[in-house]
C-alpha cells in the first residue's frame, strides 16, 4: 500500500522523492503559420493546433487543393533546470513530410502522415533563460515513395494532431523506439481462472555515471488494488540502454475484457534510483485480459464466446475542420459507434489519434488498424522502406491497446495496377506487390505474434487469388459493393459463398460495404446509384441478412461511420463521400437507426429519417385533402402503433426490424408518434411539415401558392433552404407538367438518369444534374394572377476531360461530345429568351437560373414553350410562386 505525502511517496515502506519524474505538456497554442515558402517578407498567421490548411479549398468549385510546402513556428521556453534532463518533442501526426528545426538547426525528418514521431532536441537548446525557436516545414505534396499514392479520401496537410514537449530524467524508459512508450504488454495465457502478463521494455542511462536501478512492475485493478507485482534490480551503465522482460504469473479469477464489460487493469512501470531513493520515470499502460481466435468455418471468438463482428470504418475528418480534430471529436465518433450497438471499428485507412483506440479500450469496441497502402504501390526501395517503417511504427505505438485484434497493411492494392493487361511489365508489378505483402506480413508476425494479420481487397476474387495475395495474411478482408458500383444485390451472397468454397481455411471479414446517401434526396421508386436513403435501406437490409446468415463471415464493417472528405468526388454533394451512416457533421441517417434496431440489446424504437422534416405531395383529389406517403420506423420490438396529430392511424408488426406506415399527410404540421404495443413507454415522436398540392391548380378550396419541380428525375429534393422539389410529371389538363422530350442520361453511367458531375456555382447540384432534353413545353393551368417563374439550367454535355476516380474501377478518362444548342423560350406567346444556348448563358457544367414575372389574365394559365434553333432544348428544374 502506498501513502502520499508532500513531494514523496511511500513505496513498500520507503519514502521516495517524486521530483525527478518525466514532465509532458502540450504545445498546441500560439503557433505562427504560412502557406508556401518562407521568406524574409513572410506574413505569418496566428494559429493553434490541431491545424490543417485544407479546411476550405477542398470544398470549393476549383478542382484540386493545395498540396505543397508550409511552415509553422513558435517559441519554446525551457527552464534552466532542464539542463540536467533529456528533452524531446512528440508529434502525434503531421501530414505528410515534416522537417523539424530548433534554433535554426535541423533536428529531424519524418515521412508519413499518420504515425507519431519523437525528436530529441536537448543538444540544440539554450538553457540560459532565453527563448528557443521551433520551426516545422510541412509538405503534403504527392510523393511517389510515400503511401498513400491515391485514394478516395483527401490528403490534408498540416500539423493536425497534438504536439508535446517532454522532459525526462537522464535515466528513463527509452523514448527512441518508434515513438512508442517502449513498454510492451502482452497476455501469453488468459482463461476464466487465471491470466499471465508479459512486460517487455528498455531503459536508457544517459548520465555520466553507472546507476543501480530498481524496476517495479505493478498490475492494478479498477479499484487501485495491486493484483500482481514484480521488483528487480539492474546495474545500468552510463550512456547505455538496457532491455528487460518481466513475466507476471497467475492473476487469479481475472475480470475479462469484452464489449459488454471492457474491464481495464493498469500496468504501472516505475524506475527508481536506488542510491538517491528517487523515482526517475513512471508509465501507466492499459491492460485488458482477453483471448480470441478466428475460425474459417465458425467465425470469431472472444473469451471462448462466439461474436459476429459488426461495426463500421472511420475516417478522421469533420465538417469545416479537415482532419484537425480535437480529442473530444475523436471520442465522440467512437461513442456514436458504440451507441449504435456495434462491437467493431475498422480504423481506416491509416492509424488515427490515440484518443480513438483509448476510447475503444474503455467502451469495448474491437478494432483493426492498418497502414495506408491504398490502390497501388511504387516499385521502389524507398516506397517499400517507408511502408515497412509505417508498419513498425503503427504496431509499436498501438501495441498496448487491448481493443486491437487485427493489424492490416494493404487496401485494394490491385485496384490501380499501373500497366494495362497487355503490358509485359504488369506481371512484374504484381510480383512486387506480392513481395512487399510478404515482407510486411513477416514484419507484423515478428513484431506481434499475438494478433491476426489482414489485407483488404476489392471484389475481384480472380485477380487477387491468381496473384497469390489471398494466401499471405491470416485473414482476408473483402470490400464488396455488389448492387452499388457494379452487379446486383444478389451478387454479394454469391461472392461470399465463392470465397468459402475456394478458400475454406481462410477466415474472412467484409471490410467495406455501403451505398451513398445524400440526405436531401428521397424517392418511392429506388434504384441503384440514386443516392437516396430508400435505396440504401434495401442495400443494408440485403447485406446484413446475408452476413448474419453465414457463420463463416467473421464480421463486417460498414463503409463508413460518417460522410467524409474526398476532394476529387463530384456527384450530388461534390467533394464528399456520402456512404456514411451519419452526415459529415454527425447527424444520423436512417441507416444508423437500422443498425441500432438490429444490434442493440435494449428495447429500441425510432422513426427512421429524422432529417426529412419537410415533405411535399399531391392530393388525390379536392375531396381528399391528404397525400399518402410511407414513413419507416426501425425497432427491435414486435407490434408498433402510429398516431398522427393525436389520432391512431395503424398498428403493424415489424419485419426484420422495420415497419412501414402509409401516412395520410395533411397540409401543415403533422405530429407523428410511434410506440411499442407491449412497452407503451417506448416511443418516439417527430414533426413533419407537409406541403399539400392539389392537382387542380384552380381549386377555390385549396388556392395555388407555389410549386417546385425537378425535371428528368423521380426523386424528391429538399434544397439547402428547406424547400422541397417534386419529381417531374407529364402534363395533365387542369394541372401541370412537361410536354415532350426525354430524360437525360449519361452514356455508360451507372445511374439511369442525370449526370454525376460537379455542377459549378451552386450547392443544389441535384437540381442541375438532371434534365429533360428536347422538351417542347411546360404547362401550368394556374388561375388568374401574377406569378414569378424561375427556370434552372445546366449544360451537362461537355468536352472537358476529367480523370475517372479510383472507385469507379476504370482507368479510362471520362470524355463525351459537347453539343451546340440554341433555343427560344416563349411564355404565353411572349418571347422571354432568344437563342438561349451554349454560346451565351449555358456554359458547360455551370448552373444558370433566370426568373421573370408573368401576368395571367385568362383561363389558359401559363404555357412555357421551348423552341429549338440548333440542337435540342433543355430544362433542369422549374419553380413558380403566386405573387397576387
Amino acid at each position: 500500500m502506498k501513502k502520499q505525502i508532500v513531494g514523496f511517496i511511500l513505496f513498500f515502506g520507503v519514502a521516495l522523492n517524486l521530483q525527478a519524474q518525466r514532465i509532458s505538456h502540450s504545445l498546441n497554442s500560439n503557433w505562427q503559420f504560412v502557406k508556401g515558402e518562407m521568406t524574409d517578407k513572410t506574413q505569418w498567421e496566428q494559429v493553434n493546433l490541431p491545424h490543417s490548411w485544407n479546411t476550405a479549398d477542398v470544398l470549393d468549385d476549383e478542382p484540386g487543393y493545395y498540396r505543397g510546402e508550409a511552415w509553422y513556428k513558435r517559441a519554446l521556453y525551457i527552464p534552466p533546470s532542464w539542463k540536467d534532463k533529456e528533452v524531446f518533442l512528440h508529434f502525434e501526426g503531421v501530414a505528410q513530410v515534416a522537417e523539424v528545426y530548433v534554433n535554426g538547426k535541423k533536428a529531424a525528418l519524418h515521412q508519413g502522415s499518420y504515425n507519431a514521431f519523437v525528436v530529441p532536441i536537448k543538444s540544440l537548446l539554450n538553457f540560459n533563460g532565453s527563448h528557443n525557436e521551433l520551426k516545422v516545414m510541412v509538405n503534403n505534396s504527392h510523393n511517389e515513395n510515400i503511401p498513400p499514392l491515391t485514394a478516395d479520401f483527401t490528403f490534408f496537410g498540416g500539423i493536425y494532431r497534438d504536439v508535446y514537449l517532454v522532459a525526462t530524467p537522464l535515466v528513463h524508459f527509452n523514448m527512441d523506439n518508434y515513438a512508442s512508450s517502449c513498454i510492451f504488454v502482452s497476455t501469453p495465457k488468459v482463461n476464466e481462472q487465471k491470466a499471465s502478463v508479459n512486460i517487455k521494455g528498455s531503459l536508457v542511462n544517459n548520465s555520466l555515471v553507472n546507476k543501480k536501478i530498481l524496476l517495479q512492475i505493478k498490475v492494478l485493478n479498477k479499484e487501485g488494488k495491486v493484483v500482481a507485482k514484480d521488483a528487480r534490480y539492474f546495474q545500468s551503465n552510463n550512456h547505455s540502454a538496457l532491455n528487460f522482460e518481466v513475466d507476471l504469473q497467475d492473476i487469479a479469477k481475472p475480470n475479462l475484457w469484452s464489449p459488454e464489460n471492457p474491464y481495464l487493469y493498469q500496468v504501472v512501470s516505475t524506475l527508481v534510483d536506488v542510491e538517491r531513493n528517487e523515482i526517475l520515470d513512471e508509465l501507466s499502460t492499459p491492460l485488458g485480459l482477453r483471448w480470441f481466435n478466428f475460425d474459417a468455418e465458425k467465425g470469431f471468438f472472444l473469451n471462448g464466446k462466439s461474436y459476429k463482428l459488426i461495426g463500421a470504418s472511420r475516417h478522421q475528418d469533420g465538417k469545416g475542420k479537415a482532419n484537425a480534430l480535437s480529442d473530444d471529436l475523436h471520442i465522440r465518433d467512437v461513442t456514436l459507434l458504440k451507441e449504435m450497438g456495434a462491437n467493431f471499428l475498422r480504423v481506416a485507412h491509416y492509424p488515427q489519434d490515440q484518443a480513438v483506440l483509448q476510447a475503444c479500450d474503455r467502451l469495448g469496441l474491437l478494432a483493426a488498424v492498418e497502414i495506408p497502402i491504398v490502390n497501388q504501390i511504387t516499385e521502389s526501395e524507398a516506397f517499400a522502406q517507408n511502408a515497412k517503417q509505417m508498419q513498425v511504427e503503427m504496431i509499436r505505438q498501438n501495441y498496448n491497446h487491448p481493443s486491437i485484434i487485427i493489424w492490416a497493411y494493404m487496401n485494394e492494392v490491385l485496384l490501380r495496377i499501373k500497366y494495362n493487361k497487355d503490358d509485359p511489365r504488369r506481371d512484374g508489378y504484381i510480383r512486387k506487390v506480392v513481395q512487399l505483402a510478404r515482407e510486411l506480413e513477416g514484419i507484423t508476425r515478428k513484431e506481434d505474434p499475438s494478433r491476426y494479420t489482414m489485407m483488404a481487397n476489392h471484389g475481384d476474387f480472380e485477380l487477387y487469388h491468381k496473384a497469390g495475395l489471398t494466401q499471405i495474411s491470416q485473414l482476408l478482408g473483402w470490400n464488396l459493393y455488389q448492387g452499388w458500383y457494379s452487379g446486383t444485390l444478389d451478387g454479394f451472397a454469391n461472392f461470399l459463398d465463392r470465397h468459402h468454397k475456394e478458400l475454406p481455411d481462410k477466415p474472412l471479414l467484409v471490410t467495406e460495404y455501403g451505398a451513398d446517401v445524400d440526405p436531401r434526396l428521397h424517392t418511392f421508386s429506388p434504384q441503384r446509384f440514386d443516392k437516396t436513403g430508400e435505396y440504401a435501406a434495401q442495400y443494408h437490409e440485403t447485406y446484413l441478412k446475408v452476413i448474419m446468415a453465414r457463420a463463416f463471415v467473421a464480421g463486417a464493417a460498414v463503409w463508413n461511420l460518417a460522410d467524409f472528405s474526398s476532394e476529387g468526388r463530384a456527384e450530388t454533394m461534390p467533394h464528399i463521400n456520402n456512404k456514411g451512416l451519419m452526415t459529415i457533421d454527425r447527424q444520423p441517417k436512417a441507416a444508423y437507426y437500422f443498425y441500432q434496431a438490429h444490434l442493440l440489446k435494449k428495447p429500441f424504437l425510432k422513426i427512421a429519417d429524422r432529417l426529412w422534416t419537410n415533405r411535399v405531395g399531391i392530393a388525390a383529389n379536392e375531396n381528399q385533402l391528404y397525400c399518402i406517403q410511407p414513413v419507416v420506423v426501425y425497432t427491435n420490438q414486435g407490434k408498433i402503433v402510429l398516431e398522427q396529430n393525436g389520432k391512431p392511424i395503424d398498428t403493424l408488426s415489424a419485419v426484420f426490424g422495420r415497419v412501414i406506415f402509409n401516412v395520410p399527410f395533411v397540409h401543415g404540421e403533422n405530429k407523428l408518434r410511434v410506440y411499442a404495443l407491449d412497452i407503451p413507454q417506448l416511443n418516439d415522436v417527430m414533426s413533419i411539415s407537409f406541403k399539400l398540392i392539389v392537382s387542380n391548380l384552380k381549386s377555390k378550396d385549396f388556392p395555388f401558392e407555389s410549386l417546385r419541380v425537378s425535371l428528368g428525375d423521380q426523386r424528391y429534393y429538399m434544397d439547402n433552404e428547406g424547400e422541397v422539389w417534386l419529381p417531374e410529371q407529364a402534363y395533365v389538363p387542369g394541372s401541370w407538367g412537361y410536354i415532350g422530350g426525354e430524360v437525360f442520361a449519361t452514356k455508360g453511367a451507372r445511374q439511369s438518369y442525370g449526370s454525376a458531375k460537379n455542377i459549378f456555382n451552386t450547392d443544389d447540384d441535384p437540381l442541375y444534374a438532371t434534365q429533360r432534353t428536347g422538351i417542347e413545353a411546360f404547362r401550368l393551368d394556374v388561375p388568374i394572377g401574377q406569378y414569378e417563374i424561375g427556370l434552372l439550367f445546366a449544360e451537362l454535355l461537355s468536352s472537358i476531360k476529367r480523370e475517372e476516380l479510383v472507385y469507379n474501377l476504370t482507368t479510362q478518362a471520362s470524355t463525351e461530345k459537347a453539343e451546340f444548342r440554341s433555343f427560344d423560350i416563349e411564355v404565353n406567346g411572349k418571347r422571354i429568351f432568344e437563342n438561349l444556348g451554349t454560346n451565351n448563358y449555358l456554359e458547360p457544367e455551370k448552373a444558370f437560373v433566370s426568373k421573370f414575372k408573368v401576368m395571367v389574365n385568362d383561363q389558359n394559365g401559363i404555357n412555357i414553350k421551348f423552341v429549338p434553333k440548333m440542337g435540342t432544348s433543355i430544362l433542369n428544374a422549374l419553380q413558380i410562386r403566386k405573387i397576387y
